[in-house]
């Protein structure tokens, strides 16, 4: 039973000695390993380009949504370019990139591509200055690559106006960020005692809960959590995003972290929670495997056929779901050339039966995919 004054998890006299029911867990647990080996022995199946296609759309999609969990909005081609100069993907013209969306890159990509490796303070400030490289949140000026020193009161996790905030969650205070952090990572390198898939769950929350940072906490419990799951699954290639799925979940996500928070150390409720998202999300990567198969189908088809940059750039982009509707203009800005060498390009396109004009065009003529027989 809990003493009145203690609010937190934390405040448990036996924090952090988790407690979780095996044999509730057990059903889900193996739903999630089927769904893991089955989605594996899928992709094991494909060639190493399409292997490579599939982890770039996968990276791109875990950095545009774990950033967009914190209400934070990346640009997909910056995002996609910089991933695929990192792996050495060719997807023809890159995009420019800036030193934000290439921290956010080089943190997951850290994560899952040395998940063998181990996790440190040093490591974690390396992710937290990369993610904020001018020493900036917004127009904050932040402590980066060091823990939070609660100058400005304690961390708390709130919503509303300023005038009647409501607290949703206070963290331990500072001067016990070294000892929380130790006794963490001392606990995250040492060998599973448990399921591994139950130690990245684990880890999202405990991270999150100790919440180090004085901000970008979330992002980083994620990549904490993924990392674990690569070190679960012994692969670099990631093949689904488990924050593309709480992205999709958010309220629940922050509704079960919360009531998790504020409970006592039995957070079965919270590893359930956490594998049935991982369940969906594992199972959910059919549809990027379709959409790579696809892609890949559609350039099998247009091989031999004389492209220029841009068709191949406009192209690609329809390929990877284009947003709204591609008219003349935009085709003209994002290839950035004029209006009469896109119409040329897309003329070409239409006599050859690559493109085709759209049947609700509007006012301005839009064009889509001519659908592969």
């Amino acid at each position: 039973m809990k003493s009145e004054d203690k609010c937190y998890i934390w405040q448990q006299t036996d924090w952090p000695h988790w407690e979780y029911d095996h044999r509730r867990l057990a059903p889900l647990l193996a739903q999630v390993h089927l769904a893991q080996g089955h989605l594996l022995g899928r992709m094991h199946d494909l060639g190493f380009d399409l292997r490579d296609q599939a982890t770039l759309r996968v990276l791109t999609e875990d950095v545009l949504k774990t950033s967009e969990i914190e209400g934070e909005k990346l640009n997909p081609d910056s995002v996609r370019s910089s991933i695929a100069r990192r792996l050495g993907v060719d997807i023809g013209a890159l995009a420019p990139t800036d030193r934000h969306v290439d921290g956010v890159v080089d943190m997951v990509l850290d994560a899952t591509q040395r998940h063998d490796t181990p996790l440190t303070a040093e490591r974690l400030f390396g992710w937290h200055a990369a993610m904020f490289p001018t020493g900036y949140s917004s127009l904050n000026k932040i402590r980066v690559g060091q823990w939070r020193d609660d100058e400005q009161g304690p961390m708390q996790v709130v919503s509303g106006p300023v005038h009647r905030q409501k607290v949703h969650y206070e963290a331990p205070p500072a001067d016990r960020l070294d000892a929380e952090m130790g006794d963490f990572l001392s606990w995250f390198n040492m060998a599973p005692q448990d399921d591994p898939v139950i130690k990245a769950g684990l880890a999202h929350l405990w991270f999150v809960t100790i919440h180090p940072f004085e901000d970008g906490n979330g992002r980083m419990a994620r990549a904490v959590g993924d990392m674990a799951l690569a070190r679960a699954e012994r692969s670099v290639q990631r093949y689904y995003s488990l924050s593309a799925q709480i992205q999709r979940e958010r309220k629940d996500y922050y509704d079960c972290l919360e009531a998790t928070q504020k409970g006592d150390l039995d957070v079965t409720a919270w590893l359930e929670w956490f594998l049935a998202c991982l369940l969906r999300a594992v199972q959910g990567a059919g549809e990027t495997l379709a959409l790579v198969l696809a892609k890949a189908r559609f350039w099998q088809h247009l091989a031999g056929m004389p492209l220029n940059d841009r068709q191949i750039k406009l192209l690609n982009r329809l390929l990877d779901g284009f947003d709204g509707k591609l008219t003349s203009s935009k085709w003209a800005a994002i290839a950035k050339c004029s209006q009469d060498t896109a119409l040329r390009d897309i003329s070409e396109l239409l006599e050859r039966g690559v493109l085709k004009k759209s049947a609700a065009s509007g006012r301005s003529t839009s064009y889509e995919l001519t659908p592969l027989a």
